[in-house]
């Protein structure tokens, strides 16, 4: 095998055909198994399975695991449900210790796993999940392996009835792992232990600015679009709840008073009967739902249209370039956003507020600006009704009052702010790429280890001689 380094580690000596297909070649010493032969595997199955009425409150159970106790390859607790002590003690093979390793076995991130490094509360696990317990490779190590990039392509998963993958006990059992020579999976497990934390410092470093570069784009916003860009303005007080002074020259009216006037000038869209699912197809006018609405700007995901028919007759729903689009759902509602010059003209659902904003008088960016400030989530989340998720009703929205700048000092003000945010967000995808290159180098560094890719003994390249 070509011995060529991979970054600053070196290949091992000498390698060998595997037998298996994907690791293609290991290093000579080491060995193919299957996982039943270095593991014990458990899942919670047969009449082990419980209810709905076996959930009970937090202190009258055991913690029960699921899918979203593992996050990328860490453990978390911060969704927790509880399965009542009968159950708990029913299944003493699937209590949960420490150094446990964690696999989902179903659901779309079916081959994730994670250890489990402390145990504060008795744990066990749902069906979505299985148990490897007293592992002769270092857990660490299988973990790792887990959750490479090689693996989750090459696990056998069945389709249950609703179409979703699942591992079973038997290709779990099963599966073929590599294993290296005697006390090299610690060291591997060592190594990547050392390196991953390392590249998590890192990414954690990006994900911070991030958060920090979006709180001060906010934080300009919030403050332009209610104190104006002239520091030695005279201000007032603006009579509205949480607003405090505004310039004083800047007027206080309804929101439902900035539309144009013109018939379904400040509307949500169609309501039961008025759009049927069976009326919606995979071409035509496009319809807009509260996922295409972000406060960064209008980002279709939605693939869905109704005929230029149906339409037509849902005129008074139409969305058109310069219109304000905003989310009536949410936690709080509120996204807003300007509908792009280059869309075609679309249909709101009923989640979705349309404005058709007077351009003589109100600015379609200002409002969008002002809805998603802090002063806007504040007054959308004050009228907002409790429910699954929160909601504003129309004619709420329409008569809450807001102040605006006058015509011409609002367009200074959204120059502004497009400069501004236009600038900020360069940096923050410059944070986002970031975290991508560290997440593949990652990646790719655990795949290389765990399948003999590179020799971990010796991390920094031998002297070309040597090589």
């Amino acid at each position: 095998m070509n011995k060529r380094a991979l970054g600053k580690y070196q290949a091992y000596p000498e390698y060998k055909d595997s037998g298996v297909e994907w690791f293609v070649d290991l290093p000579v010493d080491w060995q193919v198994t299957r996982l039943k032969y270095v593991a014990s595997i458990f899942g919670r199955i047969g009449f082990r399975g419980y209810t709905v009425n076996d959930i009970v409150d937090e202190g009258e159970g055991a913690i029960v695991l699921s899918p979203s106790n593992v996050v990328g390859d860490k453990f978390t607790l911060a969704t927790r449900s509880f399965l009542s002590w009968q159950k708990y003690y029913e299944s003493p093979e699937i209590m949960v210790e420490i150094n446990d390793l964690l696999l989902v076995k179903t659901g779309s991130t079916y081959g994730k796993s994670t250890i489990v490094r402390e145990i504060n509360s008795p744990m066990t696990i749902n069906p979505q999940m299985a148990l490897i317990k007293k592992a002769t490779i270092d857990s660490r190590f299988l973990s790792y392996l887990f959750n490479s990039s090689l693996i989750k392509s090459k696990i056998d998963v069945n389709n249950t009835g609703s179409g979703m993958p699942t591992m079973t006990q038997e290709n779990i059992n099963n599966f073929p792992i590599p294993r290296p020579s005697n006390g090299l999976d610690i060291q591997i497990a060592n190594f990547l232990d050392h390196e991953t934390a390392k590249i998590d410092t890192l990414i954690e470093k990006q994900q911070q600015l991030i958060k920090l570069l979006k709180e001060k784009r906010q934080a300009v916003i919030s403050h332009a679009v209610t104190k104006g860009l002239n520091p030695d303005a005279p201000m007032k007080d603006s009579g509205v709840e949480w607003l405090g002074e505004v310039p004083e020259h800047w007027l206080k009216t309804k929101l439902g008073n900035i539309g144009d006037g013109t018939k379904g000038c400040f509307v949500n869209g169609p309501f039961g009967s008025d759009l049927l699912a069976h009326e919606l197809i995979d071409e035509g006018v496009p319809v807009i739902y509260i996922r295409d609405i972000k406060t960064t700007g209008y980002k279709r995901k939605s693939t869905v249209h109704v005929s230029p028919k149906k339409a037509l007759k849902l005129e008074v729903c139409k969305v058109k370039s310069g219109d304000v689009i905003i989310s009536k759902v949410g936690n709080p509602p509120g996204d807003s956003c300007v509908y792009p010059e280059f869309e075609p003209e679309a249909i709101i659902t009923q989640d979705v507020i349309r404005i058709r904003v007077d351009k003589s008088r109100f600015n379609s960016s200002f409002v969008s600006y002002l809805l998603n400030s802090d002063f806007g989530r504040i007054v959308l989340n004050d009228i907002s009704v409790e429910g699954t998720r929160k909601r504003v009703s129309l004619g709420d929205f329409k008569a809450t009052y807001f102040v605006f700048p006058p015509y011409s000092e609002s367009l200074e003000i959204t120059e502004y702010l497009k400069n501004e945010s236009t600038q900020v967000d360069k940096i923050i995808a410059k944070a986002h790429d970031a975290v991508l290159l560290m997440q593949e180098r990652r990646t790719a560094l655990i795949s290389a280890a765990v399948t003999g890719k590179i020799d971990v003994r010796y991390p920094v390249s031998p002297p070309t001689g040597n090589a």
